[in-house]
């Protein structure tokens, strides 16, 4: 049985690169580089987490085209469990994202499909509750799930799981309270600094901090290039990840999760599940798409060894 259950969404990337600098409208615009790979938050933090070494299982649900199984595919040749995965009925396709880099930023385009259609009655609770650990990615996007997204993480909490999610963006920019009921059972919430400005309602990051900080057992704040934060009721620790020169982002706070959860089920402090995830949320931008790089093992431990023995560290939680 899993150690870590994944609930959430199953996409592939299309990632263009090279793009000019303005489009226009009408106009047949040129890419020099492309990259099709796993995608979605849920997807790709089980995917590296699992690579990690961690045993996972996954939760989904899929449409009646080629996009999904390729993405289970890629998912099972991980070490991923896909079993609960399940393939809708309708019409509705696998979701696809569109990727277009432009220097620092990039465009997010994503067709959400079957991802829209997941409901609480998709969940197999009998394997949940199996796991140690409940994840879930992608808040706004699971439409049809989030009326019961308070059970979901009610049920997980009373069979004695520990809980994590990441809302990622809200594409409506509504961010709406109903997610403030979630969190009184997330132990660990997973925001990137706009993220949680948004959702604290306030444009003052330590005010924003203060608030969600009360009400969640860990909340961990990625901030790109710039120091993480992991804040812990009354403490906080705050740590600068590994300069690399990025080949691309996407992905790369996924990863950052699946390294701060893989040293959290081992026991380890906050300050080492920042100090891991930091490493591995880095390494994930040394290839194009959130889980080429994982895809190089041997490249990956080497990375890991050296930047965890740079920071003072001794054993490497991954072999």
């Amino acid at each position: 049985m899993p150690d870590v259950c994944v609930i959430g969404e199953t996409n592939l990337d299309l990632i263009l690169y090279g793009l000019p600098k303005e489009m226009t409208l009408d106009r047949e615009h040129l890419a020099n580089g492309l990259a099709f790979t796993l995608g979605s938050s849920s997807a790709i933090f089980a995917h590296n987490l699992s690579i990690l070494g961690t045993k996972v299982g996954f939760v989904s649900r899929i449409g009646p085209d080629p996009l999904g199984p390729m993405a289970l595919e890629r998912l099972s040749a991980a070490g991923v469990d896909v079993g609960e995965v399940k393939r809708g009925t309708s019409k509705t396709a696998t979701g696809l994202t569109v990727v277009l880099p432009q220097r620092q930023q990039r465009y997010i385009l994503t067709y959400p499909g079957a991802m829209f259609e997941m409901q609480f009655s998709d969940i197999n609770m009998s394997y949940v509750r199996k796991a140690k650990h409940m994840h879930l990615s992608s808040f706004f996007l699971h439409r049809a799930l989030r009326p019961r997204m308070v059970e979901l993480f009610r049920q997980a909490k009373a069979a004695g799981l520990s809980t994590s999610l990441d809302t990622n963006d809200d594409p409506e920019n509504k961010w709406d309270t109903d997610l403030l009921d979630v969190l009184k059972h997330v132990d660990i919430f997973f925001p990137n600094d706009r993220e949680a400005k948004k959702i604290a309602r306030s444009e003052d990051f330590s005010r924003a901090l203060n608030t969600l900080a009360s009400l969640v057992k860990l909340l961990v704040v990625k901030r790109g290039s710039s120091a993480s934060i992991c804040r812990s009721g009354d403490q906080q620790w705050s740590l600068t990840p590994p300069t690399v020169k990025p080949v691309d982002d996407v992905g790369a706070g996924d990863s950052f999760n699946a390294g701060f959860i893989h040293m959290y089920l081992k026991g380890t402090s906050p300050e080492e599940c920042l100090a891991f995830a930091n490493i591995v949320g880095a390494y994930s931008t040394t290839k194009e798409g959130g889980t080429e790089a994982f895809r190089d093992r041997p490249a990956l431990v080497s990375f890991a060894r050296q930047h965890w023995h740079a920071a003072g560290k001794s054993t490497l939680p991954i072999q």
